[in-house]
């Protein structure tokens, strides 16, 4: 779900020269979004039909410029893998603390609300970025 909040918040604010991927820490490569997140994100007018999912694995960590992990285990995975400074909470770039709980298994409620937790730390973490470059 953070990576469609993400590419049409770029989007929206017609950023240009980033690329927005996602892989998870638990992931089965090549599997659907969950039916529960499908919904709640068409709900929002984003399709999750064509996600697969991905691994987080060396060569993602290695290519990404930022890795925003949801949780603690997630930023352990990505620092194991060699992320190193790359790695932070999404939380912590949106000027938070803690982590987002993964909703997989949750009725649509739960879904909905992670969905808006992190639209939320989307959209602080994308206005941050763009305040910093407009600083620089």
């Amino acid at each position: 779900m953070a990576e469609v909040i993400a590419g049409r918040t770029i989007a929206e604010r017609a950023i240009t020269g980033v690329t927005v991927g996602s892989a998870g820490a638990a992931a089965h490569d090549g599997a659907p979004a969950s039916t529960g997140a499908r919904r709640v994100a068409a709900e929002a007018g984003l399709d999750l039909e064509p996600h697969r999912s991905t691994m987080l694995a060396e060569a993602v960590v290695a290519t990404a410029d930022l890795v925003l992990c949801m949780d603690e285990f997630h930023l352990w995975r990505a620092l194991e893998l060699g992320g190193g400074d790359s790695c932070r909470l999404l939380t912590e770039m949106a000027g938070e603390s803690g982590g987002v709980a993964d909703p997989f298994g949750g009725s649509d409620d739960v879904y909905r609300e992670t969905f808006n937790e992190l639209r939320r730390l989307v959209e602080a973490v994308v206005e941050r970025a763009v305040a910093g470059e407009q600083e620089g």
